[in-house]
Order: C-alpha cells, then structure tokens, then sequence
C-alpha cells in the first residue's frame, strides 16, 4: 500500500507560529499504527503536488499571506488534489486566505482568497490573542474540547456554504460570535496554535480518517490527556 502523502505548504511563508507541528503529529500518529506516512514540505517555487491525501496550510504575516495565496493560485496543485478527494486542514492565516476575501495592511485593503470557504475576513477592533477553549461536535455526535492559542487581527465571517468547526467556551474564535473555524467539504480551518493537533490528537485523527478513509485505531494518549485535563483546568480558572 503507498504511504499516505502528507504535504506541508509554504513554511517559509506560513510557519512562524510552529504550526509544522501539525504535519509531524499527523504523520507520527499514522506511522505509530503502522501506517506508512510520507511528509513532502513544498516551498515557494517547487510544484505543489497534487497526489497527496493531506495538505497543511500554517499561519503567516499579512505579506506572506498574500505571496502564499497568489503562488498557490497560480501553481493549482492544490486545488486538483482537493478535486481528486484530498484534505486540506488551514490555521489562521492560512484560515483566512481559504476564504472568499481577507484584509490587509493599515489601510485594510481587501485580497480575494483562494475561495476554498465561503468565509470572508476583515480586520477585528481588537486583536485576539489567548488561549481559546472550545467544543468541537464530532462526526458520531459525540463532543470533544479543542484547547489551543489565537493569535489574530481578523474578525472571520461564515456565508451559507460554510459551518463553524467548533462552539467557543472560552476565546474569541472567529467574530466573538460564539464560533470557531469552518468546514466545506473536505477544507477545515480553525485559528488556534499549539500546535493545534499536537494538542488535540482526536482532530488529527479525524483529519486522517477523512483522509484515508480508515478507522484510526486507537493510541495510548494517556499522557496527553493529562496534559490536555491541565491545560483545560488552567483556562477555566483563568475565567473565574
């Protein structure tokens, strides 16, 4: 059977938050269940492959944003992979740059996306930056915290084509809204760092069943549970 191709975009643009560290996760969580993962990180200038099963768009500065999108336009492997049933998982700015329209700069010039998310983001009165807390509704109707750190100068609107990821408990997540992230088809963005699946491995494994449609047997997550358990504890304390 071929490894599961999982392709990192843009590092140097979008990777200054250490949301490399989602590739890693999803590529350990695989190999631990003795599933071959092969992990390709694309960089400005280098086709984007558009035979993976999963691509991984990390956060930016607004400059980046806009050579990422435009190169990602222009290149189109991304979205052919996405046509042939791939998976693309986006954080912040990568996020943002999914979406129909984003802003940037002083002046708040407004950039079309890659129109990936029927979302649109423009610049938020106040930047939100914290640990954010929020209650993800899985698949089989059961709910799971996501715990992780915004870090965002954007307000991001969903249209009908899209629906939140998660309900906020805690955080600001996309418009003080009470929602966090989107999901269209196989494209899900979401704002928190941590990286985000390191710290919630039952979204990695969503991400990769969705990606190979396979049950992911179960790992001993133990030790991450302890530490999710804290870092929930701490969060909601921090509220009182």
């Amino acid at each position: 059977m071929k490894p599961v191709k999982i392709v990192l975009i843009y590092q140097s643009l979008l990777g200054i938050y250490g949301d490399r560290g989602n590739a890693t996760v999803l590529a350990k969580r695989l190999e631990w269940r003795g599933i071959s993962a092969e992990l390709e990180v694309v960089e400005p200038g280098d086709p984007i492959p558009s035979d993976a099963q999963l691509y991984l768009l990390g956060g930016g500065e607004d400059m980046a944003q806009i050579s990422a999108a435009n190169a990602i336009t222009a290149d189109g492997g991304l979205y052919r992979g996405l046509e042939s049933g791939a998976v693309l998982f986006a954080v912040c700015a990568g996020y943002q740059i999914c979406g129909n329209s984003y802003t940037v700069g002083d002046n708040d010039t407004v950039v079309a996306g890659l129109g990936l998310l029927d979302v649109d983001t423009r610049r938020a009165p106040e930047r939100a930056v914290g640990e954010i807390l929020t209650r993800w509704e899985r698949p089989d109707g059961s709910q799971s915290l996501i715990t992780g750190f915004e870090n965002h100068g954007g307000h991001t609107t969903l249209g009908r084509g899209a629906r939140p990821l998660a309900a906020v408990e805690i955080g600001v997540g996309n418009a003080n809204d009470g929602t966090e992230g989107a999901v269209q088809g196989r494209v899900i963005g979401s704002y928190p760092h941590g990286p985000i699946l390191a710290r919630n491995p039952q979204l990695a494994d969503h991400l990769l069943t969705m990606a190979t449609d396979r049950d992911m047997s179960p790992l001993d997550d133990s030790a991450i549970d302890r530490l999710r358990s804290e870092r929930i504890a701490h969060v909601r304390r921090g509220r009182k």
